[in-house]
């Protein structure tokens, strides 16, 4: 994923072997402190080896000498882009994004209380305004896309899928020693959303930094523009039509900032996985035929360079054969995995003649940070998981359909009212 991220962006680790002792007496240690969603994941007690990160709550050009006050910020972006196939079958996908749609069918499922107001069109769409609403909306309804730490623990968002910390005055509590060190801001509702709104402007600030180069940018990227820019069902969108505006501003991206990066990644997902389900399907057939071809088609890596030569292949063309299904197969592999990655910012105060020029700094009113901003969760998404991504979607789009479009749409809702059976009709033209 450095090819797509850049070198500074992402940490690939180093394996380190442990004592198998040590790893047990670990395991022990940490499971009272699990959350209970995760509790059903065993360690691995037996192999022995472990992968030593960098820890990114803090600055990567921070000196623990240093013992600055630290502040990071995880953000798990999401899909940035409404699909543009022609595979697509139902309307509704080229006009409201997958995260949007999601949202009802797990408030359904009881996962989570109540909707976000959060759109990643919102975010990625590069408008200062739209971003803004975006973290703004976030930080009303973090649920697992937004985590905010203070000295590497975890004062702002959910701890599992039930146990959340959300209460703005106690976040503005937290933050005004790194917003207004001088303390000269008045108590209160206004100093809380004063403090927020800081917040909000130095998290968009460090996005919309570049801060690193990488092959990807060598890449014939796909165009942005494809698709539209904004999602119907986006709070923010729909603000502007109960004022009679109609048009959403998308500024675009700076070609440099990891959100520019991440939005390339992801439009790999030319097809969408209702034209990318029929290739997975061939891929399939011909592992039936030749098995042993499981490695040369490198379907379980290595990744190296030559699984990153086959992905520069952006035709979607299908030529019938076997190669042109699995570089779609892995290039929406590479989508799924930049669709779901998590975006560390990290910040620390520091003054003026403390920041030097190898550090990147953000200036907010009254205070200026060194940070770095970092991706995790790189993981190439596994290529099993296809059928159960391609399921899901139905399941989104249906549920979205028969539960919340019906509800706007009185002829909709009278149809599936009547029957849930439909009988098509064909006439020869």
């Amino acid at each position: 994923m450095k090819q797509f991220f850049g070198e500074n962006y992402v940490h690939h680790g180093e394996i380190i072997q442990l004592p198998l002792d040590f790893v047990r007496q670990l395991c022990l240690k940490i499971q009272p402190e699990r959350p209970e969603c995760r509790c059903d994941k065993d360690m691995d007690t037996r192999s022995g080896f472990a992968m030593c990160l960098p820890n990114l709550t803090r600055p990567q050009s921070y000196r623990l000498a240093e013992h600055r006050p630290l502040l990071c910020i995880e953000i798990k972006p999401k899909c940035g882009f409404i699909p543009f196939s022609s595979h697509v079958s139902q309307e509704i996908k080229h006009k409201v994004c997958r995260y949007c749609m999601h949202q009802h069918l797990k408030v359904a499922n009881g996962k989570w209380k109540r909707p976000s107001k959060y759109c990643p069109l919102d975010l990625f769409s590069g408008n200062k305004q739209r971003m803004h609403f975006a973290l703004k909306s976030l930080l009303q309804e973090a649920q697992n896309n937004l985590k905010i730490f203070k000295n590497g623990e975890l004062i702002y968002g959910c701890k599992d899928d039930q146990d959340c910390v959300s209460d703005w005055n106690e976040l503005a509590r937290h933050l005004k020693p790194f917003f207004f060190p001088s303390n000269g801001l008045v108590s209160g509702p206004h100093c809380t959303r004063t403090i927020v709104k800081e917040l909000i402007q130095v998290i968009t600030m460090t996005l919309l930094s570049s801060t690193d180069t990488c092959r990807a940018g060598d890449m014939k990227t796909v165009p942005v523009s494809q698709g539209r820019s904004y999602c119907e069902a986006s709070a923010f969108n729909k603000e502007l039509v109960r004022n009679g505006k109609h048009k959403l501003e998308s500024s675009g991206l700076p070609r440099g900032c990891l959100l520019y990066k991440t939005l390339q990644a992801q439009m790999l997902d030319m097809l969408d996985i209702e034209g990318l389900y029929p290739l997975y399907s061939r891929v399939e057939q011909y592992l039936e035929e030749f098995p042993e071809e499981r490695s040369t088609l490198q379907i379980d890596g290595p990744y190296n360079e030559a699984f990153y030569e086959k992905l520069l292949d952006l035709s979607t063309e299908d030529d019938g054969t076997v190669a042109f299904a699995l570089t779609k197969v892995q290039q929406y592999r590479i989508a799924m995995t930049a669709k779901d990655c998590s975006i560390m910012i990290a910040l620390s105060p520091c003054l003026q003649d403390e920041c030097s020029e190898q550090r990147s700094v953000v200036l907010a009113s009254k205070s200026r940070f060194t940070f770095s901003v970092s991706v995790l969760d790189l993981d190439l998404k596994p290529y099993e998981s296809i059928p159960h991504q391609y399921k899901l979607d139905g399941e989104i789009v249906n549920y979205y359909l028969k539960n919340v479009q019906a509800k706007d749409d009185p002829v909709m809702s009278n149809l599936f009212k009547e029957n849930e059976d439909c009988t098509l009709v064909l006439h020869k033209v």
